[in-house]
């Protein structure tokens, strides 16, 4: 997970991307709630820029439920759900009313032969029914808040699925209420624990089933405040529920099964408010293989969405995505309970040199910091140590001194030293009485202390009194199963709390009105066409991106003139509005530095558009730019998302390399920045092999004139591509060599 670095802007930066219409991000933290104006403001592609929090309260502890199609009779399934029904609404204090057209009773209640004739206004309708159209359409007139609907059949079945539900979406609209499915279950209604304290899991799920391992963390005393199965949500959206539980005092993280989602921007908004908030978002998200895609669809009729978008946009917005369920409960759990970090560094206590340094291989792998303890720190461990131990981290004690009084002594010095976060102890294996002594010390020490202590207990028996009692007894010790499930969460842990340190919210600032380069660009796009490279080169000189000099020109003669006011040596390149890789067909010819050369090329370039029966708007005569770092900076649009932006390492192997970083936006310069940094190849930016460090402040900028495009420009503009875009030595700037545009 990302943390948030931010660059200074240099006054010449400030003053070039405001001139292009984009406001330098300024260092304030802003947590606070939108106003009612700003909860209606648009974002200069005509997003929303906020969301409604939705009023859940009534649906989770209502007054009143409606239960349509309550049965008793024997053998029916909607018997064993109304008894479920009854015994939650008597733990949540709620009037429970059946309704059914041949029953005068229900379990002993009364039941009233439809929904004209309940006694009183319901929070809540559970509908038992097949067909829940009819239904919500009666309920419109009742101002029942919430509906549940189980019925399946939707979208999840296909295009008549489909149909039907945007049918049911579309009453559930005019109604009035809001709702629950179609093709969820009864998690919801769940028995929560009452006996826990501490801040909860609250648990949200598009598979009522891929919770269950999050629900049984109860079970461990890790206590869950609400369940929300969202199934089909053909209103209700797992977005909805993770901006209501981020308001929840007593939601310590949420944790989340999505297989598809239903609107990106609505996402992005609910994860923005989470991570205003400090709130934790755990998720498990489907679709990462393109049979995990299918799967996803052919269950809940969502689009995925491109993985590689999704996974960038969750980074972006501080949404920790892990793979298992098991990951899911481990670090939900972690986050839900464990206080801020004081130090980032993790040091790692073992009775065997061989567990500490294999769970500290695997950690350092992970990208967590094992400081090496001071000097002094190691004298004092050694007093009760033997010398002959590393003490340096990971800290050997040989086993012998955790059964003793200096078990406690050695723990409490190590997490005096100001360095350490993070205590981690991996327990291979129950050896009692010594283990039973260590795992007694260790929740002593974290009852003592605000830093974060973790066990791992490597028992596949897990049945031991160490375990079952001591460990699992205290709500501040972490305890793991396995060494890769504790590492996933501490890093989570120790990024989350980097991340939402520094954290301001993109929407606070992203442009609402258009540029004076939206205006100069609208007269160069043509829509359902590809522009030619010059109009591309045309669009990025609106934005303020750099080109080179250039002429384009319908004659040798002209092209030698050209050349002349370019400046020598040139490139000469076709220019046509259906041209995307000139190089492969010969249509580029670069150093040329003669007037005869000139002319024998432009002779060359129209004889292979002509052989190639490819219209031309004229050749290009071009500055030639070489030294410098070739990079692709783009837009393309995604299905969920809409407009993203890529930058990456770019020239004729792109598609080869594969090394590109992605973000939604809006997005400031620090995500700009950590694009970089994500790139395997970004040591070329700093300079390798004795060549200068590139002018990554001008690429920045690039980036950020390229997102302001791709916001204003998105119902427009379906794909850009700026390659190369070669990123001169530093301090020189940045210059579009080649670009592509295609128009929607």
């Amino acid at each position: 997970m990302l943390g948030s670095t931010h660059g200074t802007l240099t006054t010449d930066f400030r003053a070039r991307v405001e001139a292009c219409g984009e406001t330098p991000r300024t260092a304030v933290h802003s947590t606070a709630a939108p106003s009612v104006e700003d909860a209606a403001a648009l974002d200069v592609s005509g997003r929303p820029l906020h969301s409604d929090v939705p009023d859940l309260d009534r649906f989770f502890r209502p007054e009143s439920v409606a239960v349509i199609g309550a049965s008793d009779a024997d053998g029916r399934p909607n018997t064993g759900i109304t008894r479920q029904l009854i015994a939650w609404a008597e733990r949540v204090g709620a009037r429970l009313h059946p309704v059914h057209p041949t029953r005068a009773t229900v379990f002993g209640l009364p039941c009233h032969a439809s929904v004209a004739e309940l006694p009183e206004q319901v929070d809540l309708a559970v509908l038992l029914v097949s067909d829940p159209l009819p239904v919500i359409e009666q309920l419109a007139d009742t101002k029942v808040k919430f509906a549940v609907a189980f019925a399946s059949g939707f979208a999840e079945t296909g295009d008549a699925g489909a149909a039907a539900q945007a049918r049911l979406a579309a009453a559930v609209k005019r109604s009035g209420l809001r709702l629950l499915g179609p093709n969820t279950n009864l998690n919801a209604f769940e028995e929560f624990r009452e006996d826990l304290d501490g801040p909860a899991i609250a648990l949200i799920t598009q598979s009522g089933h891929q919770g269950r391992p999050v629900y049984t963390l109860q079970e461990l005393g890790i206590r869950l405040s609400h369940w929300a199965p969202t199934g089909n949500e053909a209103d209700l959206e797992t977005s909805d529920f993770i901006s209501y539980f981020a308001e929840q005092p007593e939601v310590g993280a949420i944790a989340c099964y999505v297989e598809g989602l239903k609107d990106g921007r609505q996402f992005l908004l609910a994860a923005d408010r989470a991570a205003r908030n400090g709130v934790p978002v755990v998720a498990v998200k489907v679709g990462r293989t393109e049979t995990g895609a299918r799967m996803a669809a052919s269950h809940t009729g969502k689009l995925t969405g491109a993985d590689t978008v999704v996974d960038a946009a969750m980074r972006q917005f501080g949404v920790i995505r892990v793979d298992g369920l098991d990951e899911l409960q481990d670090t939900a759990a972690l986050l839900a309970r464990a206080r801020a970090p004081l130090a980032d560094g993790v040091v790692v206590y073992s009775i065997s040199g061989g567990t500490g340094a294999h769970f500290s291989d695997l950690a350092t792998e992970a990208g967590l910091t094992l400081p090496a303890l001071s000097e002094a720190k190691q004298r004092e461990l050694h007093q009760w140590i033997p010398d002959y131990l590393n003490v340096a981290n990971p800290v050997d004690n040989g086993g012998h001194p955790v059964g003793d009084w200096r078990g406690r002594k050695i723990i409490d010095a190590i997490l005096a030293d100001p360095s350490v976060g993070v205590l981690i102890c991996p327990i291979t294996g129950p050896f009692p009485p010594m283990s039973d002594k260590l795992a007694q010390d260790l929740v002593d020490a974290a009852e003592a202390t605000d830093k974060l202590i973790c066990v791992i207990w490597g028992s596949p028996v897990g049945t031991e009194e160490a375990y079952r009692t001591t460990l699992l007894g205290s709500s501040r010790v972490a305890t793991f199963r396995t060494f890769g499930n504790c590492i996933t969460a501490v890093r989570a842990y120790l990024g989350h709390h980097r991340f939402t340190a520094s954290y301001r919210s993109p929407f606070d600032e992203a442009p609402r009105t258009p540029s004076p380069s939206y205006r100069k660009a609208q007269a160069l796009m043509r829509p359902g066409q590809q522009l030619s490279e010059h109009a591309a080169k045309q669009l990025l000189r609106a934005y303020g991106i750099r080109v080179p000099r250039e002429q384009l020109v319908t004659s040798a003669a002209a092209a030698v003139r050209a050349a002349g006011l370019v400046g020598y040596p040139v490139v000469m390149k076709a220019s046509g509005p259906q041209l995307a890789h000139k190089t492969e067909l010969g249509l580029v010819k670069i150093g040329l530095t003669s007037a005869s050369q000139i002319r024998d090329a432009y002779r060359e370039l129209t004889d292979i558009a002509r052989y190639e029966n490819v219209p031309l708007d004229g050749i290009l005569v071009c500055q030639m730019v070489e030294r410098g770092v070739e990079m692709v900076v783009g837009v393309t649009q995604d299905d969920l998302f809409g407009p993203t932006v890529t930058v990456g390492l770019g020239g004729v192997l792109v598609e080869v390399l594969r090394d590109a970083a992605v973000r939604v936006p809006p997005f400031g310069e620090d995500q700009a920045r950590h694009m970089l940094t994500e790139l395997r190849g970004h040591a070329l930016l700093e300079g390798v092999r004795g060549a200068p460090p590139a002018d990554v402040d001008a690429l920045v900028e690039v980036v950020l004139r390229v997102q302001r495009m791709a916001l204003e420009l998105g119902d427009v503009l379906s794909e850009l591509d700026i390659n190369p875009l070669m990123v001169l030595p530093r301090g020189q700037g940045a210059v579009a060599l080649d670009a592509l545009a295609i128009c929607r």
